[in-house]
């Protein structure tokens, strides 16, 4: 960053100069962090829609055009050329690999997909009907009572093992998290098979008969992987960063990213797009729900339309779309009434003046609930699968922050609006 401006700022006739910080991309940022200590006032911004809280070389958005990098890579060309495991290096170390270092990458990756045994133990303690998102919150919050060898966050040998073991563990307790539900077996992990094509094989697959996953269902998973595996400063990374700022352990700290996502504004849009698709039944009943939602006294909305930060298309929609098309394709479930539904809208979005000329078009939650329930998927189980995709943009945030040198316990502010001081009034007196 560089303080090549200012900007001068009159607070009750005291004029303040404050330094504007320049970034790589993006809009210039005003440091406020002196205004409190210079002024005796705070900022007041709900949401935190006109603030950074932090630097980050790691994700960059630009909402207008409807851009997104990893590091400065367009997402489209690493969803359409790399896959996940390539993604994760960059997200951690901030390069591509090499052929050596991805293949160590993947060893490592892959010869950390087990759980402690014990762990099975664990999951008994939930009801069978218990949301797998409840049951993640819980196990990956556990993890820090079996693996004691890397939760000092101030060594970093221990910081590198924890990021490895999330990114490796994720997917085996999100799909035990599954099969819990179901009253299966656990399968466990396979070392010949790739992370996406593990995933689907532990989600899938039962002891009675073999399972062979289709490299087209595969690659589906793959990309939705990528596609969701950071995304800047939105709610649960920074949740993950607020905890990490206390020095609590990184498994906690992914815990809290976890439950953050949990959240139907957030990372359960996906299902929550999906259970609306199937309240409207049919195509004949899709006019009704358009007139709903152009009702400005209708509280209904359709989920998985706009996106509060692009103001664009959504770049990874577009690639998502591309997923659908093929998944549906080799599946063969177009006669699927959700389906048709979620088919007759996103056209009518695509054309519709009003959802064109306020920019709704539909997004990556759209598109990837299709997939997901097309690969045979519960709605129960979309969220969790975003929280493990997601898992590695947590853990490079959190390094990052660990790392650097203006790191602070998060402290926000706040614009007291409740009564003035009063003294205390015995009972009888009152």
């Amino acid at each position: 960053m560089a303080e090549s401006k200012s900007a001068k700022l009159l607070v009750e006739g005291k004029e303040l100069e404050l330094p504007i910080l320049s970034p790589t991309a993006g809009p210039d940022v005003l440091d406020i962090r002196k205004l409190y200590a210079q002024a005796d006032v705070f900022t007041y911004d709900p949401g935190f829609t006109s603030t950074a809280s932090c630097d980050s070389t790691i994700t960059y958005i630009d909402g207008d055009k409807g851009e997104l990098w990893y590091r400065g890579y367009p997402i489209e060309q690493l969803a359409d050329q790399s896959h996940y495991l390539e993604v994760c290096y960059l997200l951690l170390y901030g390069e591509l690999p090499n052929k050596d270092q991805l293949a160590d990458f993947e060893t490592r990756i892959t010869r950390h997909t087990m759980v402690h045994e014990q762990m099975h133990y664990f999951f008994r303690g939930f009801r069978r009907d218990s949301h797998p998102m409840a049951t993640m919150v819980g196990v990956v919050g556990a993890m820090s009572a079996f693996y004691h060898d890397s939760i000092d966050i101030n060594d970093p040998v221990q910081r590198e093992i924890a990021s490895i073991r999330l990114i490796a563990k994720v997917p085996t307790i999100a799909a035990m998290a599954y099969k819990y539900s179901l009253g299966q077996p656990f399968v466990y992990p396979r070392n010949e098979l790739d992370y996406a094509s593990n995933f689907l094989h532990m989600c899938f697959s039962v002891p009675a008969e073999p399972y062979h996953v289709d490299p087209a269902l595969s690659r589906a998973m793959d990309r939705i992987f990528t596609l969701h595996a950071d995304h800047e400063q939105n709610a649960s990374t920074s949740t993950v960063r607020l905890a990490g700022s206390s020095g609590a352990n990184p498994f906690a700290c992914i815990a809290a990213g976890i439950a953050c996502l949990w959240g139907p504004a957030h990372g359960g849009a996906n299902q929550a797009c999906l259970e609306m698709l199937r309240e409207i039944g049919s195509v004949e009943r899709i006019p009704e729900f358009i007139a709903r939602a152009k009702d400005k006294n209708d509280p209904f909305r359709l989920m998985g339309f706009g996106h509060r930060v692009y103001k664009n298309f959504d770049p990874r929609a577009k690639v998502m779309k591309e997923s659908a098309d093929e998944v549906l394709d080799l599946l063969g479930v177009h006669n699927n009434p959700t389906l048709q539904v979620a088919k007759e809208l996103e056209r009518i979005a695509l054309e519709d003046e009003y959802f064109v000329s306020k920019k709704l078009y539909p997004n990556v939650d759209f598109y990837s609930g299709i997939i997901l329930e097309a690969m045979g998927f519960p709605t129960s189980m979309f969220t969790p699968i975003f929280a493990l995709s997601r898992t590695v943009g947590w853990i490079s945030q959190w390094k990052e922050m660990i790392a650097d040198p203006q790191n602070k316990i998060g402290r926000p502010r706040q614009l007291y609006v409740g009564s003035p001081r009063r003294d205390y009034k015995p009972l009888d007196a009152r």
